[in-house]
């Protein structure tokens, strides 16, 4: 058997704004001085005219962003996620999101996987407060082909928009004939009537690497790929937590103002269900190796197994 393709998504994103560069004349790039560790270098290198580079000012750079924005351009900001979604967080949402301006936000080492940069770098808050922040779209892309996917639903979307990417390289599970990104619907990856597993980023491939471990004994559990966090699909969660009663989340970030608080206060609301949230439990990360680190803190296949497990049990 040939080994599964791995890419890391912010990878996947400095192609995807080259290739987005050659049809939108208008698509600008904005750079906190990260572009060879953000991948926009590879936009800068093809389109260096519409490449900014603010330096280590953030906030500034947003401000910049909102600016460029009010004149036609469809600007995307890249930075780390800490910075992006946490230094500059008043900058997004007073100068961007309070005026709908159309601005893009491209934040790459995101989450516990970021490895040995530690705690001060891994950024597992900032779903949460993109998805606090009215009127701002949040994706949080499984692999490479999402994360480009993602690009192209960004900037064709009217709007400010949060996308997050990772560092870590992560396998290529979206390569099919078959595949359909929409920005708010989720995509139902295998089917199953015990338990549903609703998973997002990275996450998403330990997802279905356990649901395969559980198969084996007996347990049919459903996967469910939320690439976008915000708008939900409730509609899909809703049907599937209704055949199987049961719902487990799993995300690379905290269990609070995430992806399993988006999917509870869809199910508190509508149809009461119990959940189960895997995640990070409200402590600050370590350095570490990445896939050292997703091990320790359960969010691998053995990991979201056992916590699976013992929920239906």
């Amino acid at each position: 058997m040939s080994e599964v393709k791995k890419i890391a998504t912010r990878e996947s994103y400095g192609n995807a704004l080259a290739e987005m560069g050659k049809i939108y004349d208008n698509l600008v790039v904005l750079d906190a001085d990260l572009a060879a560790a953000t991948k926009t270098g590879i936009f800068k290198k093809a389109f260096p005219e519409r490449h900014i580079d603010c330096g280590i000012a953030e906030c500034n750079m947003v401000g910049i962003a909102a600016g460029l924005a009010s004149t036609g351009k469809i600007p995307f900001v890249s930075s780390f996620a800490m910075f992006a979604a946490g230094r500059a967080f008043e900058q997004v949402r007073n100068s961007v999101c309070y005026p709908k301006l159309n601005v893009k936000i491209g934040a790459t080492h995101a989450g516990i996987s970021v490895g040995e940069d530690g705690a001060s770098h891994q950024c597992n808050e900032d779903l949460a407060l993109m998805r606090a922040i009215p009127g701002m779209v949040v994706m949080n892309p499984s692999d490479d082909v999402e994360a480009k996917a993602a690009v192209k639903a960004a900037i064709e979307h009217e709007g400010p928009v949060y996308i997050r990417f990772g560092r870590l390289a992560t396998p290529v599970i979206n390569d099919t004939p078959d595949y359909k990104f929409e920005l708010g619907k989720g995509v139902l990856l295998r089917e199953g009537k015990d338990v549903t597993i609703v998973a997002t980023g990275l996450c998403v491939a330990e997802s279905l690497a356990a649901a395969e471990k559980l198969a084996a004994e007996g347990i049919d559990a459903e996967v469910i790929n939320i690439h976008t966090i915000k708008p939900l699909d409730e509609e899909l969660i809703l049907a599937s937590a209704k055949k199987t009663g049961k719902v487990v989340t799993v995300e690379e970030h905290s269990v609070i103002g995430g992806l399993g608080s988006a999917v509870c206060d869809c199910l508190s609301e509508k149809m009461p269900t119990p959940v189960c949230k895997v995640g990070v439990y409200d402590v600050f990360g370590e350095s570490g190796a990445a896939t050292a680190l997703i091990k320790k803190y359960g969010l691998d296949c053995d990991g979201i197994y056992a916590k699976v497990k013992g929920f239906i049990a």
